[in-house]
Formats: C-alpha cells, structure tokens, sequence
C-alpha cells in the first residue's frame, strides 16, 4: 500500500490528475520532473527526478531534509537541529532527519522553457503521516478548510508589481558567493515615470512577450501585464481563481518570471524596493471576496443601500483592519518591504479603508447588486509567502464577521484620517504578532513561535551589519 493511499492524502480529482500526469509523461516524452514545495517563505525548494523515479514517487513521495524548514532568508539553518528536539522541540525535526515531499496531481504542469521538463507543487509529511507543522501551503489548506466548513469558499485575483533588468554582471566569480552572494549588476529596460504609456511598454515587450507566452503555456490565468510608473516596473494581473489555486498561481508566477527572465539575459525581482537610483517600490494588491459554496454568491455584495458592501462584508473589512499590525510581518515578511509604507506615495501608512481610494489600505470596489464586490488589500509586498498572505486575510475577516466589528467611516482624505498606523519595521511588525493573541490561536502558537524566531533571526543579522549610512554619518564626524 503506497504513503497516498495508507493516509488518505489524495482526493478523486487528485487520483485523476495522477492518471493523466502519467500519461502526459509518456505522450510528452518527459525526462525530468521538478518536485517542489513552498518553504517558510513562499521560496521552492525541491529535488528534480528522472521521469521513472518521478512516476514511482508519486504516491510514495520524495525525502527532504528537515533542515529545509530552518533557513532564513540568507539560506543559513538559524535553528539548532543537532542539539535535542531540533530546536522545534520536536524529536522528528532533529539530526537534518528526513521528511516526505508528496506531490499534488493536481498542480501539474510541463515547463515551456526547460526541455523535456514537468513540474510538481508538494505538500510536506512526517513519516507517520502527519503534515509537518510549518509547511505554509498546507496550513492554508486547513484555514481553507475551516472556511469551507461554514459554507463559504475565498477568491483572490493578483495583482504583482516587479521589476525586470537587463543582466550585465551575474557576479559569479568565487568571491562574489556567501550567504547571500553579491547581488548582480544591472542596467535599465526602460527610464520609467511615463506610466501606462504605450512608449515605454514597447520598450519592454521585447522581454515581456518571452514571459507572456510562457506564462500562458504554463496555464496561468494571466489577465494582463502593465508597465509601472517607475524604471523597469511592471505588474502582472490574474483572473480571480477559488481557494488554493491564487496561492500556487502566485508561487508559480514569482518562479517562473525569474527563471524565464534569467534564460534570456534578465534579472527579475520581487523584492520590495531594490537600492537602484531612482527605482519605485513594487506591491502586491490582494483583490479578495468571500462566496457562498455552490451557488457562488458573493457574500460581500450589498442587496440596496448606499453602502459597498453587506453586512458580512463590513464585518469582513473590519476584521482586517482589526488585525492588519499583527498580520503585517506575513503581508510584508521583509526588512525591506517596509520602506514602501509612506504618505502620499500610493502604499498605505495606516490602517483605514476608502471607497475606490487608492490612498487607503483597503480600496473597496462594487456596490448594490454588483456580483465583482470585493475588498483590495494594498498593503502586501511582492516577497511576501502568499499562502501565509492569504491565510492571514480569511482569519481576520471571519473574526471580524463573528464578533460583529463595524469598520468605521471611509477614509476619503486617508493620509489624513486617524487610524492605527501600520509598523514602520519588521522588528515592529514581528512585536506586534507576538502582542496579539489573535493569530497564536488561529494559526497555532507554536508555528507562530517558529515563524517568529525565523524572523528575528533575519533582522538580527541586519542589525549586525555597518550601512552605508552609518558610515557616511559617523567616520568623519566622529
């Protein structure tokens, strides 16, 4: 009897797609196929199989080292894991044991730009069966399960700002490696601040039909792509899509632009606001609703009135703003990404929310009678791990909704407005998860403390290091 089917791991639509994945697999002539899981933070890591030992490992799954679920975001392992309980205080993650990487049929696709190449997302398991506690995607299944317990389904579409430069120097002689290396010198595709004009948008197809193309041979739901406002920027939106599938698009997306764009000569980045001159930060606008199970009613949409939204969507709303300080370190889980929150800058600074205002944190779109009723969330960094991301927005609002908060008034002068101001650190953002008992009870406490080491881990080494900052005010001054 295979790891599958001894614990119940597959559905009857997963059984079916690993029927036709095997058969894809021969018809396609694959020989390799890539076995990937999304780590802590929403980065695949995995093993490529020859396509005989793929198709054996389907229901037996892949081993992987535990210590996977250790690294921070320079890759160094920041738990202990050779000392008693692996510093997880649990006797499974220690000694770099194993754990078992078992694909979903259902994420399966053939890589358009690796020859002969197939690609499968992975949830994590012990060897008894048990999920491992801190494999995010499988947390987010759960969340999505409780959601579908009360009779509801979460639909998200993306909305990705990135940017794309031409590679001049990979940086790739031995001492430009460590952890992290040196990052690549890179030159401009286009001069940006002409947003949205037609100029600068051909100035990038070049590279950004190469991307479409295999994005859509992928079968993403690509939905357009826009040059931003500054250089080099552009945005990726997506149809909206139900439950997990948003999540896993966004992985794949953030996955597949940097590969594609590395094969042609590219540097693609999602992190937040690369130190360029004059280069603009990159967010992720999360466009949510919440819809009734089976019949697909939006929950958020108001019947008549004046307001946007119904009465769960207003509950819905506030559950967000409730809890966006403490959600914050998984909406934007980088140092970096917090130099994006300023005053009349486009990003939000605090928590408020507006009618179609794009000052606010949360823009919301629709009215009576409108079935696209939805809330935009335009807090969210590209970086950040979508399946936290979203699992952090189906918690907070369902709190909101069950204790019957009110939202407020719109913010529609939303630099101005009072509102709880949103942390203006990482180190802030992570104080403000462990302040709140909210999430340590929806998400566990013990994945909260594990993500919360994590992170300390990553600006304790920043801390650690001399800026250029500090450099320039204190050697001559002092």
């Amino acid at each position: 009897m295979s790891f599958v089917t001894r614990h119940g791991l597959w559905s009857d639509a997963q059984w079916e797609a690993a029927a036709r994945l095997r058969k894809t697999v021969g018809d396609r002539k694959l020989e390799v196929i890539r076995f990937s899981f999304p780590d802590q933070h929403g980065i695949l890591r995995g093993k490529t199989l020859v396509a005989s030992e793929a198709l054996a490992a389907l229901e037996s799954g892949c081993p992987i080292t535990t210590t996977m679920f250790a690294k921070d975001t320079s890759h160094r392992t920041v738990f202990p894991v050779f000392t008693s309980g692996g510093g997880f205080g649990m006797p499974e993650m220690q000694g770099a044991a194993d754990v078992l990487m078992v694909p979903d049929p259902l994420s399966f696709r053939v890589l358009p730009w690796a020859s002969a190449s197939g690609w499968l997302l992975c949830d994590v398991f012990f060897a008894d069966g048990r999920a491992v506690p801190f494999a995010t995607r499988q947390l987010y299944k759960s969340v999505l399960a409780g959601l579908a317990k009360g009779g509801y389904d979460f639909v998200a579409g993306l909305e990705v700002e990135c940017h794309i430069f031409k590679l001049e120097d990979a940086k790739m002689a031995a001492e430009d490696s460590g952890q992290p290396g040196q990052p690549s010198v890179v030159s401009l595709l286009s001069r940006g601040y002409q947003y949205l004009t037609e100029q600068r948008y051909d100035q990038m197809d070049p590279v950004l039909e190469i991307v479409r193309r295999d994005l859509v041979a992928l079968d993403l739901p690509l939905r357009s792509i826009e040059v931003e406002f500054g250089p080099s920027q552009c945005e990726f939106t997506f149809l909206p899509k139900v439950g997990l599938e948003p999540a896993d698009n966004m992985i794949l997306l953030r996955s597949a632009v940097k590969q594609i764009c590395r094969r042609h000569g590219f540097h693609a980045t999602f992190m937040c606001r690369p130190k360029l001159p004059n280069v603009m930060a990159s967010g992720w606008h999360l466009h949510q609703s919440i819809v009734a199970r089976g019949s697909g009613e939006n929950a958020f949409m108001a019947q008549d009135g004046d307001e946007p939204l119904s009465a769960f969507g207003r509950g819905y709303l506030a559950g967000l703003l409730q809890h966006a300080r403490a959600a914050a370190v998984f909406t934007t889980p980088t140092i970096n990404g917090y130099k994006r929150y300023r005053s009349y800058s486009l990003a939000p600074d605090r928590a408020n929310w507006g009618r179609d205002n794009r000052g606010v944190m949360i823009r919301a779109l629709g009215g009576p009678g409108d079935t696209a009723t939805r809330l935009e969330n335009r807090i969210g960094e590209p970086a950040a791990n979508p399946y936290l991301y979203m699992a952090s927005q189906i918690l907070s609002g369902l709190d909101g909704v069950g204790r019957g908060l009110d939202p407020g008034p719109s913010a529609d002068t939303p630099y101005e407005t009072e509102a709880e101001p949103l942390p203006k650190s990482l180190r802030e953002a992570v104080s403000a998860l462990k302040d709140d008992p909210f999430f340590g009870a929806a998400l566990g406490a013990e994945f909260v403390d594990y993500y919360v080491h994590i992170k300390n881990a990553e600006i304790e080494r920043f801390e650690a290091e001399v800026s250029d900052w500090e450099q320039r005010e204190y050697f001559e001054l002092f």
